[in-house]
C-alpha cells in the first residue's frame, strides 16, 4: 500500500436528516363527511452509519469527504399513511476504526467485525399524526407533531490496525525486513531511520495452511508517548495487536536498555498494553557467532521469551513462527475463556434478579 494512500485519521462534519412532520388531515368523503382524523406519522430522518468492511484498509475515501449529509424524512399523509424515512448514509470503514466526538474526544464506539453497523449520528424522529391524539374527549384533533430536527456534529475517525502480531522497535530495527521475508507484503526497506511512516500488514503462512496477520508499526523513539516523532499516531496501532514482538538489533549498545525504553513508552501511553503477550527478537544476528551470543545473554531481559533471528540470512525464522503461533493461540484461548466466564456471570446475575 502506498504511503500516501494510507489514511488512519479523518475529521468529518456529519448532519443527520430531520424527521418528517405528522399529518393533521381529517377524513372527508362524500358519504362520510366527518370521518375523523386520519393523519399518518412522519418518517424519521436518515442516520449516518459506519459499517465494518474487511476489504477496506484505510480511511482514504473519507479524507476528501468533509461533509456527510443524510436525507430528510417525508411528512405523513392522509389515510394513516406514514411518510418515508430519510435515506441513510452508510460509510464503509476498516476493522479497528474508532469513532470519537471531535469536541470532547470521547470514544463513542469501535468497529471490529465485518458487516458490523453502528449509528454514528441518528436522524430526527418523525412527528406523530393527529390520529394518535384522538380520544373520547377530543375526537377531531386538528394538530400533529412536527418532526425532530436532525443533528450536526464533527466526528473523528481513527484507525487502529487489527493484527495478531505487532512489531515494536526503534527505527531501523529490521521490522520491515522481517515482514517482507515472512509474508508477501512489500514494505519499503532502506538503511535509514523512519523508512516506514505508515503501518504495513502481511499474512504470514504457517504450517498446514494456517496463517496469522503481522503488522509492521513505524518505529518508536523515546518520549513517543508525548507525541515526539509522531509517537501518538504510531502507538495507537499497537492497541489492537494481540501479541507484541519486540525487536532489538544485536549491535545495540544495550539490548536490555532498549527493551526497557520501548516498554516504558507503552506503559506511559496505555498501561493496558503491558497485559499483552510479549516476545523479544534480537535481529541482525547473522553478525554473531555462538560465543558472541553467549556474551550477550546477561544483557537480555529474563522476564520474557527471546530468540536470535536474521531476516536477511533467514536464521531463526521457523522457530520465531512457532513461538508466535503458540503465543497467539494461548492468548486466543485465554480471551475466549474470559469471554465465556463473563457471559456466564452476566447470565447468573440476570437469573438472580
Amino acid at each position: 500500500m502506498a504511503e500516501q494512500n494510507f489514511v488512519d485519521y479523518v475529521k468529518i462534519n456529519c448532519r443527520s436528516g430531520k424527521g418528517g412532520a405528522g399529518s393533521a388531515h381529517l377524513r372527508r368523503e362524500k358519504y362520510n363527511p366527518k370521518g375523523g382524523p386520519d393523519g399518518g406519522d412522519g418518517g424519521r430522518g436518515g442516520h449516518i452509519i459506519l459499517r465494518g468492511n474487511r476489504n477496506v484498509w484505510t480511511l482514504l475515501t473519507l479524507k476528501y469527504r468533509k461533509h456527510v449529509k443524510a436525507g430528510h424524512g417525508e411528512p405523513g399523509r392522509s389515510n394513516n399513511r406514514f411518510g418515508a424515512n430519510g435515506e441513510d448514509v452508510i460509510l464503509d470503514v476498516p476493522l479497528g476504526t474508532v469513532a470519537k466526538d471531535a469536541e470532547t474526544e470521547k470514544v463513542e464506539f469501535e468497529i471490529t467485525e465485518h458487516g458490523e453497523e453502528k449509528v454514528l449520528l441518528a436522524g430526527g424522529r418523525g412527528g406523530l399524526g393527529n390520529s394518535n391524539f384522538k380520544s373520547s374527549t377530543n375526537q377531531t384533533p386538528r394538530y400533529a407533531q412536527p418532526g425532530e430536527p436532525g443533528q450536526e456534529s464533527w466526528k473523528i475517525l481513527e484507525l487502529k490496525v487489527l493484527a495478531d502480531v505487532g512489531l515494536v522497535g526503534f527505527p531501523n530495527a529490521g521490522k520491515s525486513t522481517l515482514l517482507s521475508v515472512v509474508s508477501a507484503a512489500k514494505p519499503k526497506v532502506a538503511n535509514y531511520e523512519f523508512t516506514t511512516l505508515v503501518p504495513n500488514l502481511g499474512v504470514v503462512n504457517y504450517r498446514d495452511g494456517r496463517s496469522f496477520v503481522m503488522a509492521d508499526i513505524p518505529g518508536i523513539i523515546e518520549n513517543a508517548h508525548q507525541g515526539k516523532g509522531l509517537g501518538l499516531r504510531f502507538l495507537r496501532h499497537i492497541e489492537r495487536n494481540a501479541t507484541l514482538l519486540f525487536m532489538v538489533p544485536a549491535d545495540a549498545d544495550s539490548i536490555k536498555e532498549q527493551y526497557q525504553i520501548l516498554l516504558r513508552e507503552l506503559l506511559l501511553y496505555n498501561p493496558e498494553l503491558l497485559d499483552k503477550p510479549r516476545i523479544l527478537a534480537i535481529t541482525k544476528s547473522d553478525l554473531l557467532d555462538e560465543e558472541l551470543k553467549q556474551m550477550l545473554r546477561p544483557d537480555i531481559p529474563d522476564e520474557l521469551p527471546h530468540l536470535f533471528i536474521s531476516s536477511v540470512a533467514q536464521q531463526g525464522l521457523t522457530e520465531l513462527k512457532d513461538m508466535l503461533w503458540e503465543t497467539i493461540n494461548a492468548h486466543r484461548k485465554a480471551q475466549a475463556e474470559k469471554e465465556e466466564h463473563r457471559a456466564w456471570r452476566q447470565g447468573w446475575y440476570e437469573e438472580e434478579e
